[in-house]
């Protein structure tokens, strides 16, 4: 089980070169990827998203690179002199048009845009290989801390789990009850109105099994056992986050059921009990992947 929240990050440093590779992440229904690198990267940048979609699941990801190359390298100069001769060329002709001193040099001409040009050696470096390294190691220590933080929600969600099962099982005890003490009240009721006329039983069974017909909730109960035996498997596994999301909404329908059905004060208590940890652990599980 993951959190989407954590931070990586990654570290070259060798032959002159320094190469950052950091990372972080937050809740996000879907995988969020922003990345900030270099103008000279941009070649890696489907290669640096595939690393990550690999390795990350959902969350907005920011990912940052830094680079540095400090390599002592031999630089040739380029000398556009088609372009040289033009500029002095277009110098020359106002000169001779204007009657003004041409005042035109090498120096002044080597400044002009694009005459010079500069290419080192190794320009057309690939590093790919070792982005894609970096990135991945990164998100490798992303996840380690993404695990971590993953282990204290589920903790945290089992705990308030174990609430919602004991909940329900006060519910289960007292659900019986409820019937039995309809029929007491109604009997009391209908003697207390009839005062010496006989008791009709035949009546009283029938607004009893219609009472009892309306408010039982037995499969609201059995499939809230089914739904937190469901919700344990599911967080031993991968990708629990969606399908806890999920789950939550279903304990939430069968709460509500039990609560207009049961027309017990009891059980109604109970029941917003039961809502209240519900939201907790849908509070928390916003947070995994």
């Amino acid at each position: 089980m993951y959190s989407m929240t954590g931070y990586g990050k990654a570290v070259y440093s060798q032959d002159g070169l320094d190469i950052t590779v950091e990372i972080k992440s937050v809740n996000n229904r879907f995988l969020d990827l922003n990345s900030k690198y270099p103008k000279s990267f941009a070649a890696y940048d489907d290669a640096i998203r595939k690393t990550v979609q690999s390795k990350l699941g959902r969350g907005r990801v920011d990912l940052f690179i830094t680079f540095q190359d400090n390599r002592e390298r031999e630089v040739q100069l380029n000398v556009d002199l088609p372009l040289a001769r033009s500029y002095y060329s277009a110098a020359k002709l106002l000169s001779d048009d204007l009657g003004a001193e041409n005042d035109v040099t090498v120096s002044s001409i080597m400044r002009m845009p694009d005459v010079v040009s500069s290419k080192n050696s190794d320009d057309g470096d690939d590093f790919s290989e070792l982005i894609v390294e970096l990135v991945a190691s990164a998100c490798d220590n992303l996840n380690v801390m993404r695990a971590a933080e993953g282990e204290k929600l589920k903790e945290e969600i089992l705990s308030h789990l174990a609430v919602i099962e004991n909940i329900v099982g006060k519910i289960k005890e007292r659900a019986p009850q409820i019937q039995e003490e309809y029929r007491e009240k109604l009997r009391e009721r209908m003697q207390e109105y009839l005062a010496e006329t006989p008791i009709d039983e035949t009546r009283l069974l029938n607004e009893v099994a219609f009472f009892a017909d309306k408010s039982n909730i037995d499969e609201e109960i059995a499939r809230l056992y089914s739904h937190i035996s469901q919700f344990k498997k599911i967080c031993e596994g991968p990708g629990a986050g969606r399908k806890l999301d999920f789950l939550v909404q279903e304990f939430n329908r069968e709460a509500n059921t039990v609560c207009s059905k049961a027309n017990d004060v009891s059980i109604t208590s109970l029941g917003l009990e039961l809502k209240c940890e519900i939201e907790k652990i849908r509070e928390q599980i916003q947070n995994l992947e």
